[in-house]
């Protein structure tokens, strides 16, 4: 009967040692948490995509309490985010330019040849690490749907064989880009209806044999353009965004009609 006293006082006072330790050591650890930090994660959207350049929103959450990340730096919830960030920082939020992905191919079925009728899984990145290329064209889309699986809104499809986005869904997290493995889609700003649609780098006369609708080089965008926003490199033509007037002659002088206009962007989308 003793022994069975002596164990249990024996293991109540060990409780209550842990006990206090935990209380000692809860005091002594405290990290004091800004409640801030709480009111601002409310006002982001949640998707953690990374696309802010922190590891999720309770990292942007932080960073932004902390004097580290601006109050419009969640491109996903854009400016609404932002000014909603604004006044739980007690500070003006500036607008910043809405983004959406763009991908840089026009290579449908219609315009370039396949190599072969492809079956297996639908998985870009998994074609590319098994070292297959659908279509003659080694640069273009290969239409197998990977950025399709990572967005989260349902604002890419693969139409005739080539990833199309719908602007007015995209909330430009960046999840598409990641996913794609030939580096095809870029985020850029929605009021520029300028763009490539075309990353194929070899010379003109390969481009021509295998892609009616790509870049081949001929840099007659280049001298069309007033303001110094076109440039071809590797044989390549593309678009400095922030220099694009929006004129749109250099897409009136393309040949291969693979720069984009605003009539033509605003037709696809409607």
């Amino acid at each position: 009967m003793n022994d069975i006293i002596i164990t249990t006082l024996v293991i109540t006072l060990i409780g209550i040692a842990v006990g206090a330790g935990l209380v000692y050591a809860s005091k002594k650890f405290y990290v004091k948490v800004d409640e801030r930090e709480a009111a601002v994660r409310t006002c982001l959207p949640g998707n953690n995509c990374g696309a802010c350049g922190f590891a999720g929103c309770d990292a942007m959450a932080a960073a932004i309490v902390a004097g580290e990340a601006p109050v419009n730096g969640c491109p996903v919830g854009g400016n609404a985010a932002a000014e909603k960030i604004a006044v739980v920082m007690d500070v003006t939020a500036e607008e910043t330019e809405r983004h959406a992905a763009f991908v840089r191919c026009s290579g449908t079925c219609d315009v370039t040849g396949q190599l072969g009728h492809y079956v297996g899984i639908s998985d870009c990145r998994s074609a590319v690490m098994a070292g297959l290329n659908l279509n003659e064209c080694s640069y273009g889309c290969l239409g197998l749907g990977s950025c399709v699986s990572a967005c989260p809104q349902n604002a890419i499809k693969v139409i005739n064989g080539v990833a199309v986005v719908n602007e007015k869904l995209c909330v430009s997290c960046g999840l598409c880009v990641k996913a794609c493995p030939k580096g095809l889609i870029e985020l850029k700003p929605v009021a520029k209806k300028v763009a490539v649609r075309c990353s194929n780098k070899d010379k003109g006369a390969v481009v021509k044999n295998i892609c009616k609708a790509g870049c081949i080089g001929c840099m007659a965008c280049t001298k069309q353009c007033e303001s110094d926003a076109v440039h071809v490199e590797n044989n390549l033509a593309s678009i400095d965004y922030e220099k694009c007037i929006q004129c749109g002659k250099c897409a009136e002088k393309c040949p291969v009609h693979v720069i984009t206009q605003p009539a033509q962007t605003a037709a696809k989308e409607v």
